[in-house]
């Protein structure tokens, strides 16, 4: 009667077994496919998935997780279970590997003389002069043969690349790193976005999925910029970056596209530039009885225009639209920019709200002061993409293994030789000559013959013309 198999046997089974490993592999492919062929929330705006898609597939795609696959449950679990797919093949089968590894099979006995497929063997006279025959031929193959007493018996044995048995198993560590990378950057990692002006600092960035998070230090901007090309075209975004703990500059670093600041394992990139909407400074001329002097106006800042009279900047609207007496921002966008200056005169005893284009709501025809615009300095914001992916070394380490491990599993052969003097039952001593290789085995096949008859004929040439007439007698040949 056939004992039943207990259920944790057949879960290990299940587990160790390479069809179910192949199966969730398959699975993680195709969800991987899925993940570069949907539109991923993380790094797509908003605006752009409502353009891609309608509101019901939307809310579909979100439902199952396909618009942020590399961070949902379930892709979270078919990377633990292949992990642990992998991780039981492993244990299952690595012992006998292990065995072939550290104890390779060095005395051919007669049974596997017998059956190995690539063989040879000739006469000779004396056992020594074979072997050492055998000897120097393997070594000049590139072989590096050691000899083997076995019960006063000697013979000779040669191997290559026996590391190679294993590149498997490095194969399988590398899966598991990458696997395990992939794990902690869905369960730890983020991804989030700062914007900040010059002379700003912040400890919290926007999480792409919504929601802030703490950094654990601050980030502060000393400075950004753009290099054009000649046609005036962006050539390069800039901004020079201070990481600040504990009110203690502790980093600093001019980043750019492609050459982040890295800190604590948070990554700061450069990947945006543009105007913040906010105004530095604008020069004007301000005009009066037919005088002029230039000024500049800053946001906060009162100038004085003569003895009785200031001005200051109260409003500054990059994109400003007048409707029903009301003066507006359209947008942050410099597009039709408008200035609100207030003007006070003690001599008056009032204040005038002067536009600057006039604006019907101003009082621009009753203020002491006409004014001119003749420069326009905004503040421009850095926008610095965040990322804390704490597996990304896992990931390159498990792809830097894996090539390792594919290169000696497709390109490197185990290959063995062996050379054992044979005493036959009619009394000749032959030399036999085998050889094995786990992979490309019509190749070596070619160079075990060459091998064969580089050592019969360094045997055959120290007998002498009697010993071959009478080895011939007894072959009957």
């Amino acid at each position: 009667m056939v004992k039943p198999i207990s259920p944790g046997r057949r879960i290990w089974q299940t587990l160790s077994s390479i069809k179910t490993g192949l199966v969730l592999l398959i699975l993680v492919g195709l969800v991987s496919i899925a993940g570069t062929l949907v539109l991923q929330r993380p790094n797509t705006e908003p605006q752009d998935l409502s353009r891609a898609y309608s509101p019901q597939t939307l809310r579909w795609l979100d439902a199952f997780g396909l618009t942020d696959v590399f961070h949902a449950w379930w892709f979270v679990v078919l990377l633990v279970l292949i992990s642990i797919t992998i991780l039981c093949a492993s244990i299952d089968r690595f012992p006998n590997a292990w065995r072939f590894y550290a104890r390779p099979y060095r005395v051919p006995d007669e049974h596997f003389r017998a059956v190995l497929p690539l063989q040879k063997n000739f006469p000779v006279d004396s056992a020594e002069q074979a072997l050492a025959a055998a000897e120097r031929a393997f070594r000049k193959d590139g072989f590096h043969p050691e000899r083997v007493v076995d019960h006063d018996h000697v013979s000779l044995y040669a191997e290559s690349h026996r590391f190679s048995v294993m590149a498997v198993y490095v194969v399988h560590a590398s899966l598991l790193l990458i696997f395990m990378g992939g794990i902690l950057d869905a369960l730890l990692g983020y991804h989030g976005f700062i914007s900040l002006t010059k002379g700003q600092q912040t400890s919290q960035i926007e999480l792409r999925q919504g929601g802030v998070r703490d950094l654990g230090f601050t980030v502060r901007c000393d400075g950004a910029g753009q290099q054009d090309y000649p046609d005036g075209s962006p050539k390069r975004w800039w901004s020079k970056l201070v990481v600040l703990e504990n009110g203690r500059e502790v980093e600093r670093k001019e980043i750019a596209v492609n050459d982040p600041l890295t800190y604590h394992g948070v990554r700061l990139f450069q990947a945006s530039y543009g105007n913040s909407g906010l105004v530095d400074y604008i020069g004007l001329t301000a005009v009066s009885n037919g005088s002029r002097q230039d000024i500049t106006v800053r946001p906060d800042t009162t100038v004085a225009l003569d003895a009785d009279t200031t001005v200051r900047m109260a409003e500054f609207l990059p994109d400003a639209v007048e409707e029903d007496g009301h003066v507006y921002a359209r947008s942050r966008e410099l597009a039709n920019p408008a200035l609100r200056l207030v003007v006070e005169s003690k001599k008056a005893g009032r204040s005038y709200n002067v536009w600057l284009p006039p604006m019907a709501s101003g009082d621009n025809a009753q203020a002491p002061y006409q004014f001119e615009a003749r420069d326009l300095q905004m503040v421009p914001y850095t926008g610095l993409e965040v990322a804390h992916e704490p597996g990304q070394w896992l990931v390159w380490a498990g792809c830097l293994l894996m090539a390792v491990g594919l290169g000696c599993a497709l390109y490197l052969s185990h290959m063995r030789l062996w050379a054992v003097p044979v005493k036959l039952s009619d009394g000749r001593l032959v030399l036999w000559l085998g050889g094995a290789a786990n992979k490309n085995r019509e190749a070596f096949a070619e160079r075990f013959q060459a091998l064969a008859q580089e050592i019969h004929g360094l045997t055959q040439s120290s007998r002498t013309p009697e010993q071959r007439e009478r080895e011939l007698a007894l072959t009957g040949d």
